[in-house]
């Protein structure tokens, strides 16, 4: 969601840089945002403090943190391409197509960052939007591991209409911004658009296809068995969502 729906990345970021300056730290550089991305909190959060080694406990640093989430998050606005393609994929005409949200944030921040934004989210079912700290995730079991996209088919499956065949791996399409977010699409087994933000882009230059493969190591090197192959064309990369080729993935919008 974040990133790749919304445009909360840069307010992340912003936030963050806020904090930083008033302890006269350097602002963050994409070397580290890059390894947050799609994290759950907790991870994310031990990965900044042991780059930042602010002067504070972990536990100011989130308090004075969230004083600037609660400003800037109700700004919160939709990416180019983002309310087209959710109108598309949710439309009640279109056939065997179904949608659910997976995403690292936890309940409180998905609120705060979508609250004014209902006319978008709603397209996404209430059984079908697993948060960050939903209770059926194992805890330290977040992105880049699979959990969270697995669940999320579980959701559609579990609430598929009478005699509809349960939807597999293999037959989803992940969308994400994030590289560990890759990595846990394809270790879910599934195919993945990747969508990363510029700054993203030029921080991994070079490493393209291995990230689309699955195999930038976010998880180290554990049930390799999981990850993809490099160039197997099971992971595409998109500068957006702007004009999204739906007939390429066998999808018929009305």
């Amino acid at each position: 969601m974040d990133g790749l729906l919304l445009d909360t990345e840069d307010l992340y970021t912003l936030c963050v840089n806020l904090v930083l300056d008033k302890y006269g730290r350097p602002p963050m550089p994409w070397s580290v945002k890059a390894k947050l991305q799609g994290r759950p909190g907790p991870a994310a959060t031990k990965i900044f403090s042991d780059w930042a080694k602010l002067p504070i406990s972990t536990e100011e640093y989130m308090a004075q943190l969230h004083v600037f989430h609660n400003q800037v998050f109700p700004t919160t606005k939709p990416l180019p391409g983002v309310v087209d393609l959710l109108a598309k994929l949710s439309h009640p005409d279109i056939e065997n197509v179904h949608i659910a949200l997976a995403t690292s944030s936890h309940k409180s921040n998905y609120e705060l960052k979508t609250a004014h934004l209902g006319y978008l989210l709603s397209k996404f079912p209430d059984d079908r939007r697993v948060l960050g700290d939903d209770a059926r995730l194992q805890p330290g079991r977040g992105k880049p591991l699979p959990d969270i996209f697995l669940l999320a088919l579980k959701t559609i499956n579990d609430s598929l209409p009478a005699g509809e065949k349960p939807i597999t791996p293999e037959e989803c399409l992940v969308f994400e911004d994030s590289v560990p977010g890759v990595e846990a699409g394809r270790r879910a087994g599934m195919r993945v658009v990747w969508v990363p933000h510029k700054k993203l882009k030029e921080e991994v230059a070079g490493r393209e296809e291995e990230i689309l493969a699955g195999r930038a190591g976010e998880a180290g090197e554990v049930d390799m068995h999981q990850v993809g192959e490099i160039g197997d064309g099971w992971a595409e990369e998109l500068t957006t969502l702007e004009a999204f080729p739906f007939k390429k993935y066998g999808i018929v919008v009305p």
